[in-house]
Parts: structure tokens; sequence; C-alpha cells
């Protein structure tokens, strides 16, 4: 009877040691990794830009870090500086619809941007060609730069033409009234394609209508937007950029 009893302890500490190496419970000292899940939302990023236009995007007569395209990338990149952002602008001084038309079909670009602007349409009026020509091929344009933007067209922003008739150039023309009134008309149209479309249009029209009330937004050629007027641009055009890219 007295060997009994002495096995009954023996066998409690068997069962007591195999329910715990069954259970649920860690083992004493066993690490437990702490580590952070990688969020990819916090990964570096590689980010591209595109900018589509015509004196107004290659920033006739202003340095090329002052053009608004540039001034824009280095704004998102003070945003979140871990990304680095590479540009490129397909736009030239008197540039048309057409013409800009053209030399996206030439170039033929990769269709994988991140963000695309396009500015386009000053030309058109300056040239008093038909108005049935940007009616037509705006459109046109706004396709192109959704696929060129990955085919999101959340990525895609549009920027209203700014008003030279406030301008020394402007200032000199038979009616800068006229001028004034063509160009509504073209941002009007551009506008209500843009919100047909759940396209991005940001104005800054009012912006170069102050050229006569402050001068340094006139560059030195005084027709085209000066680094500060392309700033005011910026301003503007960077909150709905930052939600694009992200």
């Amino acid at each position: 009877m007295k060997n009994i009893f002495k096995k009954i302890p023996a066998f409690l500490l068997i069962f007591t040691f195999y329910n715990c190496s069954n259970g649920d419970s860690l083992p004493i000292n066993t690490p437990v990794n702490t580590t952070p899940p990688i969020v990819e939302g916090n990964l570096p990023r590689q980010l591209t830009y595109l900018a589509l236009g015509d004196s107004y995007t290659i920033g006739q007569s202003v340095c090329e870090t002052c053009r608004f395209p540039e001034q824009l990338r280095k704004k998102l990149v003070d945003l979140d500086p871990k990304n680095t952002y590479t540009s490129k602008i397909i736009a030239t001084t008197g540039w048309t619809t057409t013409n800009l038309i053209s030399a996206i079909n030439t170039e033929n670009p990769a269709s994988n941007y991140d963000l695309v602007t396009l500015l386009i349409g000053v030309n058109n009026q300056y040239q008093n060609l038909p108005f049935s020509i940007y009616e037509s091929e705006f459109p046109q344009l706004i396709s192109k730069a959704i696929a060129l933007a990955s085919g999101d067209r959340s990525n895609v922003i549009v920027v209203s033409i700014p008003d030279y008739s406030f301008t020394p150039f402007g200032k000199q023309s038979s009616n800068p009234a006229k001028i004034s009134s063509e160009i509504d008309n073209y941002n009007a149209f551009a506008q209500k394609y843009c919100l047909e479309q759940n396209i991005e249009f940001v104005s800054i029209t009012d912006i170069t209508r102050q050229g006569f009330t402050n001068p340094l937004l006139v560059a030195q050629d005084g027709l085209h937007p000066s680094e500060l007027s392309y700033s005011y641009f910026v301003e503007r055009i960077l909150p709905k950029a930052s939600i694009a890219i992200k």
C-alpha cells in the first residue's frame, strides 16, 4: 500500500508535463517575434510625372527649374522625401491641340505614368482657329492622357488656360476683352468636359488676371507667367496631385 502512494506524485508530475507540452501555451523562455509588419505605404516609391502642353508648360521665358511642372515635382518630394520623382515634358511654345496630339503620337511615351497634367488651348485661341477644333481635339487629348496615366483617370489633372490679355503684350492687342471672353469659352468647355468625365480640373486663370495689379506675375518677356505666378499655380495643383499619386 505504501508503494502505491509513493507512485502517485510521480504519476501526477508526468500527467502535468504532458498537458503543458500539448497545450496552446508557449513554453517558458520561448522568444516572441515583435518585429512590426512591413506596410507597403511606408516603402520608398519611384513615381513618374508627365506634363503635356505648350509654352505655359515648358515655361517660356523662365528657368527650367522655375516652370510649374518642375516646381510641382519638387513640392511632391517635400511632401514625402523618401520617394523619388522623375518627370517628362511634352510641350513647345506655340503648340495647338493639333500639334500636341501629333507630338504624343510621334514620341509614343510609356503608358505607366503616376501623374499626368494637361494645359493646352491658348494657341488655338491666339491663332483664331475654329473653336470646333478644340471641341474635337480636347477630348482626344483627355483620352490620351488617361491612357498614359496607366488608364487611371484619377491620375490626370487638367489646368485651365491663363489669360494673356492681362500682360503688357495682351494690352497692346486691338481687343483685350475679346481675348478674355474667348479664353473663358475654352476653359468653360474644358471644365464641363472634365466634370462629365470625372477628371480633376484646376483653375488658375484668375491668378494670371492679376498681371496688371502685380507685375511680378508676368515674365520678363511681357507675355508669359513668371516663376512667382507658376508657384501660385502649384499651390492649387499640389493638393490634387498628392491625392493622385497615392
